[in-house]
């Protein structure tokens, strides 16, 4: 060392680090602190030096949980008995703070180690306790416990939010179920019996009467199929399975369907030109024509006597346009945007116009169910443009149905005697057929509410058809089906599935063996032509007896 050094001031050194140390004699009064100690203890060196550590620094008198203090007094006698260093765990202390700044104590986290200082006689002379403060590092770790904590408490309301969703939607779909069948069924028995009347001979005041029933009684159901459609639509629970469709088919269908209607108002419904490059589209073939109806019976509603309907066809790169085109009162721009809502219907009161408003929302709904778009141009006074646009399809090879469920497929000879076996809950309903088989001379009705019964009927007299409802009290008519098809005595038994449940799967029930599936309401010539395909009767007369339902 040269002799211009100075020796270093060692107490000002040590009181100018930067860590939170105090040194102790062996008796645990404290005879330095660094300055970084003092801070974070509030204290001042004066006040604090050769005093014990533990009157300098209790437990908080106010927390009788408080440990701070014994642990450190533990690990400074375990210290002074080993000579050995003694790290502690973390330690919460409450350090006291100056009256001047409002007294009280902070919560501070210490991480404290223990070093024994001993001389050449390994006698101890000081303990020097350091503590690094973890205080933010503890707050942190809580504080993303606590959001731990909150995302499992946020996960298992999200989950039991969900379940109950769930259980909501589950009950929203029974009841859906529930109230297809409650409302169908007795409107299946007010149809089919009108319909019955109107093939009798009645007077000109009584056919008058009954064509009028016919009349509400369709209106009736058109509420309640949309009212239930946009339902089942909006709760997810409709199927909806596009797939190649035939596009020009379809839309002579809707069109054959609507024209009687059109006719009757004077209005002249002009099919589409075919287009090549558009005879295909990608859809739900059934949803398509439900749309494509909903559209022309609006046009028809809305148009003017001897007003036009116009369809077109065109295809526009990978998507085919299928518009709608009526010469009718058209709707003013500030309106349009009211068109798709449920329940609206425009100007209502001043056009007289029957309907619910569900048309065009469910309409839409389906057509973006299905990956599509609709929308509307019009002109007041001059008509109304609805265009529906979806992928185009590319047409496949036609597969035949599989075996035993293509009606055609189906037709034997029959001799003598012919009988058919309904399984219906709804006496009312049984009375229909009953009125329907009343034209078939030589058939026999077994009936019965229950669904085991009716299995038992089925393998004794062998009926030559049997007519299912879904809806049975004991069991479903899918399970009826099922014993039906397992058993060889009766596995060749056609078996018609009726439903007033629109929520059943057709193709389903298909593929389990049903031989057809009429939803009710059901148009009772339909059902004569299903009768006349499997009893082997000649066909009704079309001209006699107009459109009709029954169970």
């Amino acid at each position: 060392m040269s002799s211009g050094s100075t020796v270093p001031n060692y107490k000002a050194l040590f009181e100018s680090l930067p860590g939170l140390y105090l040194v102790l004699d062996p008796q645990l009064r404290i005879v330095a602190a660094s300055d970084a100690y003092l801070d974070a203890t509030m204290t001042v060196r004066d006040e604090i030096v050769g005093r014990e550590i533990f009157e300098v620094f209790p437990d908080n008198p106010d927390d009788p949980t408080a440990t701070g203090a014994g642990n450190l007094r533990a690990s400074l006698e375990r210290v002074r008995e080993t000579r050995k260093p003694d790290t502690m765990a973390v330690q919460q202390y409450d350090i006291r703070r100056p009256a001047a700044d409002g007294g009280g104590f902070e919560v501070r986290h210490w991480s404290p180690i223990n070093s024994p200082l001993l001389d050449e006689h390994r006698h101890l002379t000081h303990i020097v306790h350091r503590v690094e403060d973890v205080t933010e590092f503890v707050r942190l770790t809580e504080r993303e416990a606590l959001q731990e904590a909150e995302i499992v408490r946020r996960s298992v309301e999200l989950q039991e939010t969900n379940e109950k969703l769930r259980l909501a939607d589950s009950a929203k779909n029974d009841f859906l179920s529930r109230m297809s069948h409650e409302l169908r069924s007795p409107l299946t028995a007010i149809m089919g019996f009108g319909q019955l009347l109107s093939f009798s001979e009645l007077d000109e005041k009584a056919a008058e009467r009954v064509s009028m029933i016919l009349k509400a009684s369709d209106h009736l159901l058109a509420i309640v199929n949309e009212v239930l459609d946009l339902s089942r639509v909006q709760a997810g629970t409709v199927s909806i399975s596009p797939e190649t469709v035939p596009l020009h088919p379809l839309l002579d269908d809707a069109v054959g369907l609507m024209r009687p209607l059109a006719e009757s108002l004077g209005v002249v419904i002009h099919p589409p030109e075919f287009v090549p490059g558009a005879g295909y589209v990608f859809a739900d073939n059934q949803r398509l024509k439900q749309v494509v109806i909903n559209l022309l019976s609006n046009a028809i509603k809305y148009n003017r006597p001897a007003g036009e309907i116009r369809l077109a066809v065109e295809a526009v790169d990978e998507c085919v346009r299928i518009a709608v085109t009526d010469t009718g009162i058209g709707i003013d721009e500030k309106s349009i945007g009211r068109l798709f809502t449920p329940f609206e219907r425009l100007d209502a009161a001043a056009s007289g116009i029957e309907g619910t408003g569900l048309g065009l929302a469910l309409s839409r709904t389906l057509v973006e169910a299905m990956g599509g778009s609709i929308t509307v141009v019009s002109t007041v006074g001059a008509g109304t443009t609805f265009t529906v646009e979806l992928d185009r399809g590319e047409p496949l090879a036609v597969r035949p149905a599989p075996a035993g469920h293509d009606p055609l497929l189906q037709v034997r000879s029959y001799a003598g005697e012919r009988r058919v076996l309904y399984i219906e809950d709804t006496i009312t309903n049984v009375r229909v057929i009953e009125g329907v088989l009343e034209r078939r001379p030589r058939v026999r009705l077994l009936a019965t509410m229950f669904g085991r019964l009716g299995v038992e009927l089925a393998r004794e007299h062998r009926p030559d058809l049997i007519l299912l409802d879904l809806h049975l009290p004991d069991l479903s008519g899918e399970q009826v089906l099922a014993e039906l098809q397992a058993d060889p005595e009766t596995r060749a038994i056609p078996v018609v599935v009726l439903s007033a449940d629109a929520t059943r799967e057709r193709e389903q029930l298909l593929l389990a063996g049903a031989s057809a599936y009429l939803t009710k309401p059901i148009d009772l010539l339909r059902l004569l032509e299903v009768l006349d395909l499997y009893l082997g009767a000649r066909a009704p007369d079309r001209s006699a007896a107009g459109r009709c339902s029954a169970d």
